[in-house]
């Protein structure tokens, strides 16, 4: 227009400054949204260990809890103890039975509430 020549305009160092803090900025964040990333993996992990050895505890709870009962059934005279009654116990024998108390009708003179 003015007839002068083609002359290059650059962003200057201002726009460099700026640029470089973005990205400044962006690295920082990135590095302690990684952190806290692998953390929650980390305790997501710890918790998943908890919750399978509270599960295996309970069921090793439940399995030592119905070996005592069976073993306190034999003990007792093999009531329910996985074999028919009269079989392998010889001529005669039948398995015990536990005594739970006397029934109703068996309890005597008990007083009644008016």
């Amino acid at each position: 227009m003015n007839g002068d020549t083609v002359s290059s305009v650059s962003p200057g160092i201002g726009a460099f400054l700026a640029f470089f803090a973005l990205a400044i900025a962006l690295w920082l964040l990135m590095r302690n949204m990684n952190s806290r990333m692998r953390r929650m993996s980390y305790r997501a992990e710890e918790a998943q260990r908890e919750a399978e050895a509270a599960a295996e505890a309970k069921s090793t709870a439940k399995s030592t809890t119905k070996s005592t009962a069976k073993r306190k059934v034999k003990a007792k005279g093999g009531a329910g103890g996985g074999r028919p009654a009269g079989e392998a116990d010889g001529p005669g024998v039948t398995p015990a039975v536990e005594d739970e108390g006397p029934s109703d009708d068996q309890t005597g003179d008990r007083p009644t509430q008016p």
